[in-house]
């Protein structure tokens, strides 16, 4: 007897628009899914995702907890030489030129153009905000004293900037802009715990130490070790800054220079401890009378027995020009 067979024939699922589609995928009433899913799969999907993100936000959380009981928010982890930033300072300079132009150290201006050289002194007005008295006593409250080489701060204070010392670089002479002898305001960066080596006796100084620092040294260290320390000697702690043109042109054209509120970084502003309101101690560079008209190359250094200079690395000094046309 033979066997019957039977076929099968499959028709293809009928043609519909795009429109009619979206809408089967949007709700399928047949089969009471929702964009290819029932309510059931959908609620164990989002159960799962859900438990899935809360136990990794968990983890993550109890990491980072972990993470801020190894820190210290007031003292740094890594110090000095264990950290990026090392032991040497660098040496930087106000006022910056523009935003736009932040690969130039130029600073050039017209005397004669009151718009023109105000955007360096608004630029000196912005920056030097937080170190007017009135500011400092107001934000941080008694911890902000006076200071002095006999008088260093005490613990959790800081000292004051002298800034109603500092000459022809004040805010109310426009930090002589419109006379044609600019000021510039040099400052170290801060290292956390970082304590200077001074060069306070004449006798070992390195090649290259300014002459008139050299001389002034000579002049105010104490000749006998013997005898008690004087206020002049404990005056010599301090970390020199010196002004120069960088070539023998330079040299002829950059004028007298004068240093407010005096020739350095006082003893007194160190160690750096992130007290509360502690700012760093500013030199103002007046150049007096530099040649108009001309670029001046100038460079600024920093001497402490720790203080190496390197141009190429920024450490320890610093450079810019100044160009005044009348």
């Amino acid at each position: 007897m033979g066997e019957k067979t039977t076929s099968e024939f499959y028709l293809p699922p009928p043609k519909v628009g795009k429109w009619e589609s979206f809408s089967t995928f949007l709700w399928n009433s047949e089969t009471s899914q929702f964009m290819g899913r029932t309510g059931s799969s959908w609620a164990k999907i989002l159960l799962f995702y859900l438990i899935f993100y809360a136990c990794l936000c968990g983890f993550f959380a109890a990491l980072l907890t972990v993470f801020y009981q190894t820190l210290d928010m007031h003292v740094p982890k890594w110090q000095q030489d264990a950290s990026l930033i090392g032991n040497n300072p660098g040496l930087g300079f106000r006022p910056l030129p523009p935003g736009d132009n932040v690969e130039s150290t130029l600073i050039w201006y017209r005397t004669q153009d009151a718009k023109n050289y105000e955007s360096w002194t608004a630029e000196l007005d912005k920056f030097l905000e937080p170190y007017q008295e009135k500011a400092n006593i107001d934000a941080t409250g008694e911890n902000v004293v006076k200071c002095d080489y006999d008088l260093p701060p005490g613990p959790g204070k800081v000292c004051r900037v002298e800034m109603d010392r500092m000459g022809p670089c004040m805010k109310e002479k426009k930090y002589n802009y419109p006379a044609g002898g600019p000021c510039i305001f040099l400052k170290l960066n801060k290292i956390y715990g970082w304590i200077p080596q001074y060069y306070n006796t004449s006798g070992d100084l390195p090649k290259g130490f300014p002459e008139d620092i050299k001389s002034l040294i000579k002049k105010n260290e104490r000749k006998d070790p013997n005898m008690p320390a004087t206020k002049p000697v404990l005056e010599l702690n301090t970390v020199w800054i010196s002004c120069e043109g960088e070539n023998p042109a330079d040299v002829e054209n950059i004028g007298p220079i004068n240093y407010y509120p005096r020739r350095g970084f006082p003893s007194y502003f160190f160690p750096y401890k992130n007290d509360k309101g502690y700012l760093s101690p500013l030199v103002g560079i007046n150049f007096e009378r530099p040649a108009t008209g001309v670029l001046i190359n100038i460079e600024c250094k920093a001497w402490a027995r720790n203080i190496h200079h390197d141009r190429a690395d920024r450490r320890g000094s610093v450079h810019f020009e100044i160009m005044i046309d009348n």
